[in-house]
């Protein structure tokens, strides 16, 4: 989701990469790359640790491709960016893509980096543990339109009459929010970044993931590109697909050496927190068995589309599954 983070950045890394039919790695000689311009959603972090593992390792330019990533100056700028022509590929969110296709944006999700939600429902408040605590109490988010869906929905199937709970915008003042008592919990704090980040801090934050309290799981993080891009350069987005997935795989394989990457291009974030919300991520880049890396649902995208349509956040049904992305640029896919 569009977010800033207030104390600290975020996350990733990944598992098994199918390699079948994927394309191998070319070396190309000095001065054959092809450009290509990386939008990331905001801030490099942990969840961007394949990307900086292969920038690294020189996966990008063994592809063919010289790759500059670029940070966005505004959370919700990147597919504005991308849809306008300004960079080539966006590091984006499932429903902010579905909410853009909605409005007529001709993009399409090429690969899911994080195979499930790292949006949670998290409180420091002591006798807050599940949803229906929070009867009569204050939950604060980013006021992002599908974070008070997800409230909504959360509430409901814990039976809590959704007016006894008052939701208050906090901004990206997630953490803040709860330390400072302002808030009883918030909706919008990513298990693998503020909830390692407080764990490592000694605040025992309880933490309840939005796919086990009622909201139908989705791709967190994904990678997005233009239409006329795919059509015009869908051989450099593939080889850029299958060099980042290298990249995860690598973080895989080695969290401590991808950690030390990203940190070298990020020298802000703390060691030790990125290499515990690396480790910590893992799991969530895996894709389903026999599938590969970046792999997505196409069942699973138009359950979820259908629920942001009965929440009235998009004007028509989406088909997600059929229109709003494509597998066909993973390793062992498409052509």
């Amino acid at each position: 989701m569009k977010r800033l983070l207030p104390i600290a950045a975020a996350l990733v890394a990944m598992l098994a990469l199918g390699a079948c039919g994927e394309k191998r790695d070319t070396i190309t000689s000095a001065g054959s790359t092809r450009p290509l311009t990386l939008m990331l959603d905001y801030l490099p972090n942990p969840d961007h640790v394949g990307l900086y593992e292969a920038l690294a390792a020189g996966g990008f330019a063994r592809a063919g491709l010289d790759v500059k990533v670029q940070t966005p100056s505004d959370p919700a700028a990147p597919l504005k960016l991308l849809e306008a022509g300004k960079v080539d590929l966006a590091i984006s969110y499932e429903p902010e893509l579905l909410i853009a296709r909605d409005k007529g944006a001709q993009l399409v999700s090429v690969g899911a980096i994080s195979q499930v939600p790292l949006t949670t429902l998290m409180s420091l408040k002591r006798g807050v543990r599940s949803p229906r605590d929070l009867r009569g109490g204050r939950v604060g988010t980013a006021g992002i339109p599908y974070q008070s869906a997800y409230l909504q929905t959360i509430l409901q199937r814990a039976g809590v009459p959704v007016g006894s709970v008052k939701e208050t915008n906090v901004g990206f003042n997630l953490v803040p929010a709860m330390l400072s008592k302002k808030v009883d919990a918030t909706l919008g704090a990513y298990w693998n970044v503020e909830g390692v980040q407080l764990q490592r801090a000694g605040k025992r934050p309880h933490i309840i993931r939005m796919e086990q309290v009622g909201v139908p799981t989705y791709d967190e993080l994904i990678l997005v590109a233009r239409k006329d891009t795919l059509a015009n350069r869908g051989d450099d987005v593939r080889a850029f697909v299958q060099a980042l997935a290298r990249g995860y795989t690598a973080a895989s394989a080695d969290p401590q050496a991808a950690t030390d990457a990203l940190v070298r291009a990020a020298p802000d974030l703390d060691k030790g927190f990125a290499l515990a919300s690396v480790k910590a991520s893992l799991p969530a880049f895996a894709p389903p068995a026999g599938k590969p890396w970046g792999w997505q649902d196409p069942k699973v995208w138009d359950a979820y589309g259908r629920w942001m349509f009965a929440h009235d956040l998009l004007g028509v049904t989406p088909n997600a599954g059929s229109t709003a992305l494509t597998n066909e640029f993973l390793a062992g896919q498409g052509s």
